[in-house]
């Protein structure tokens, strides 16, 4: 990869997210690495989303493995094809899973493109209906004035006549949605702002708007279970129409089911069932939906087993690691060994050493890396999987950053490595104190 085609502000992004200890939001495909072996069948799925069908994808894989940093790789990938995204964390409080209307609400407030931030949904539904005006015009059936102009009148009038056939197959379903863009698009026209922002936030799930909102648009109530999958409806179509091909939504953590009381538990894998049902029909065309969750999550008695459909579904046959199935319904991740955890230091430094003095290549060379993945590694208890993070901020904030500042700076002679629970994850600190716990029993005996 020529890391000096990438802009400055997109290498300084990630090196400052990793100097924090936290996965940065865009730029992972700089320093992914040992997800080669996905990319492929992922780019196929995606064309085939983009196409109007959809995809369902379970990744497996234990604390560490990377399961946050492959979906948002992946959404990285989906940005580049044009794709909106948004990644939802599954709680027991927050967003419950058996609660659609929430985790509708929580996709909307995520939702993000290439060129807008969290929550794009005003964005989208604006750039909507700037299409449909366009596609009204090009039509030739709007009369003009004696300078040239398209009539305003006939102007919405065409458009309205657009967004009902858009609308027409979520209209049958879930009228409400189609009433709430309509008013929205009067409220805009008329200057009516407030009417406008409530309109934006009923179509978002929001519950407490205003019924003085809500009657400019003919619809009573808040967003309920059913409705929402309605509503995710009326999200696709809009996001097709205005240049978006899919929607990637990525459950995280989903694994927090088998922690919650059994009859929620259960309402939860029946509400993700009901969504792969759907899916199946063809009712949500350009959507691509992935969960993340544990092995515990897939095969314990307190996860998938609970419900025999959705087992079915998720059914995996595991082997040999090489001959994994990246095309299957449930794929895993393997996690980080000792060469990748290298390979991956290698990169950041790679990608650090762009901007910075000429002294970082040959002070933190690659044997240097080595020594320091398997200083922090050890440190962990020999856990690789769980030392990326960590690995990484020790190595752009206690390594590379010192090297560039200070000319007299060698890390081999002036930095010894330290943790402190502090600075450690619960999975990590749990490592960190075991591995004390083991050579303390080793000087005992």
């Amino acid at each position: 990869m020529d890391l000096t085609g990438v802009s400055p502000a997109r290498r300084r992004e990630v090196v400052d997210a990793l100097r924090r200890g936290t996965v940065p939001h865009a730029g992972l495909d700089l320093f992914a690495v040992g997800l080669e072996r996905f990319e492929n069948a992922l780019d196929e799925e995606l064309g085939a989303v983009a196409a109007k069908a959809s995809v369902f994808k379970a990744v497996r894989g234990e604390y560490g493995s990377g399961k946050t940093f492959f979906a948002r790789w992946l959404a990285e990938r989906a940005k580049r094809r044009g794709f909106a995204v948004t990644e939802i964390q599954i709680s027991e409080t927050e967003t419950p899973l058996h609660r659609l209307e929430t985790v509708y609400r929580r996709l909307v407030e995520r939702l993000s493109t290439a060129s807008h931030r969290p929550s794009a949904l005003r964005d989208v539904i604006d750039g909507w209906f700037y299409v449909l005006e366009e596609d009204v015009l090009a039509a030739g059936a709007v009369p003009s004035d004696a300078s040239g102009m398209p009539v305003p009148d006939a102007l919405q009038h065409g458009v309205d006549e657009l967004l009902e056939q858009r609308l027409a197959a979520v209209a049958r379903t879930t009228p409400a949605f189609a009433a709430a863009l309509r008013a929205y698009r009067r409220a805009r026209l008329s200057g009516d702002a407030v009417t406008a922002e409530g309109l934006i936030a009923w179509i978002g799930g929001q519950p407490n708007v205003s019924a003085t909102v809500k009657r400019s648009a003919g619809i009573k109530g808040d967003l309920d279970h059913f409705g929402a999958l309605g509503f995710l409806q009326g999200l696709l179509t809009v996001l097709r129409d205005s240049g978006h091909p899919g929607l990637l939504v990525v459950l995280d953590e989903i694994e927090t089911l088998q922690r919650v009381r059994s009859d929620v538990r259960e309402r939860g894998l029946n509400a993700l069932r009901q969504l792969l049902d759907e899916m199946d029909g063809g009712r949500f065309p350009g959507l691509y939906l992935m969960i993340t969750g544990t092995p515990a999550f897939y095969d314990g008695q307190q996860g998938v087993q609970r419900l025999p459909p959705l087992a079915q579904r998720l059914a995996a046959d595991f082997g040999d690691p090489r001959f994994d199935n990246p095309r299957a319904v449930q794929i895993r991740l393997t996690g980080f060994d000792l060469e990748k955890l290298v390979r991956l230091g290698v990169r950041v430094r790679d990608l650090y050493a762009v901007d910075a003095a000429s002294r970082v290549d040959s002070l933190a060379d690659d044997a240097y890396i080595e020594e320091l993945a398997k200083a922090v590694t050890g440190e962990l208890g020999g856990q690789v999987g769980i030392a990326p993070r960590i690995f990484l901020r020790k190595l752009v904030e206690h390594v590379l950053d010192r090297v560039d500042q200070f000319d007299d700076f060698d890390p081999r002679e002036h930095y010894s490595l330290t943790l402190s629970s502090a600075e450690l994850s619960d999975v990590e600190r749990n490592a960190w104190r075991q591995r004390a716990t083991d050579a303390d029993d080793v000087e005992l005996d």
